[in-house]
């Protein structure tokens, strides 16, 4: 099932996606972290099922982020080797871990602002992970994936200078505004089913840049659940963005980073497709 949010900013509608492709409204007032607790997934399904849920006229109409702010943004870096490699890393023993502010998050095709003063902003697609069910301490990886309410298109906007070279942690390079696009839809786990077997793209200006796939990640999914779970509580409606594969600006010759007028184009299999048009904060 595919779960979506539309309309402006601020004022989004959560819907949901039929298989003929209709948008029909879910009645519920939110897609958010009490949504995922308390089984919506499963009451949508089942008035989907039943046809019971009325279509929405979607022509004209914005798709938003299909997580209503998450409470916590969780981030993997080097989580490719042919990422790590590319930006002359070593491989990681253990997950690299940082975080990005919940407000960072904005639609599929909104536009993304160039920080004033930033010449370093990259672009980074990623499988987004939604957490379902409070995850603290689990034990096992069949665990981990039993509490994920589905995936997601993610857009790690990251600006290389604040992340790398102004001292302190990664945090600061990946949290200006605009900064994590997000959706088209969250796709729930049972339809997505093995999340280490997605492809993944991201054009710029009509260019492939990346073309890689989440079986090669360092830390697979199910082991990024149950380890974050050691260290934080993960709650219902957190996102993970689990890391990119090569062909950054940064790892590319002549670091071809983002300027306003640019426009980027990413796609995961079965999750969508997203683009967005850079301006300048």
């Amino acid at each position: 099932m595919k779960l979506l949010r539309v309309g402006p900013v601020g004022q989004e509608k959560p819907v949901a996606m039929d298989t003929a492709g209709n948008l029909r409204d879910i009645g519920e007032p939110e897609i958010d972290g009490a949504f995922l607790a308390s089984g919506g997934v499963a009451r949508v399904r089942d008035a989907l099922e039943r046809g019971d849920l009325p279509i929405v006229d979607a022509e004209g109409l914005r798709i938003g982020p299909p997580v209503a702010r998450p409470g916590k943004i969780v981030c993997i870096g080097l989580n490719y080797s042919d990422h790590a490699a590319e930006t002359g890393a070593d491989l990681p023993a253990e997950p690299v871990v940082f975080m990005k502010a919940p407000n960072t998050v904005v639609g599929p095709y909104d536009e993304v602002l160039v920080p004033r003063g930033s010449v370093k902003t990259d672009w980074e697609v990623e499988l987004a992970v939604v957490i379902g069910q409070t995850c603290r301490y689990l034990e096992s990886r069949e665990e981990a994936l039993s509490k994920i309410a589905g995936y997601a298109v993610a857009n790690d906007v990251s600006e290389r200078e604040f992340q790398i070279e102004r001292g302190g942690q990664w945090d600061k390079g990946k949290s200006c505004e605009t900064f994590n696009p997000l959706g088209p839809w969250l796709v729930t786990a049972d339809e997505v089913g093995d999340p280490q077997g997605l492809g993944m793209r991201l054009w710029v200006n009509g260019e492939l840049r990346q073309n890689g796939h989440s079986e090669n990640m360092v830390f697979d999914v199910a082991e990024i659940v149950r380890y974050l779970s050691r260290f934080m509580v993960l709650e219902p409606g957190d996102v993970i963005n689990t890391g990119t594969p090569a062909g950054v600006a940064m790892g590319l010759p002549g670091r071809p980073y983002l300027r306003a007028g640019d426009v980027m184009e990413l796609e995961i299999d079965g999750l969508g497709r997203q683009r967005q048009t850079v301006g300048q904060a």
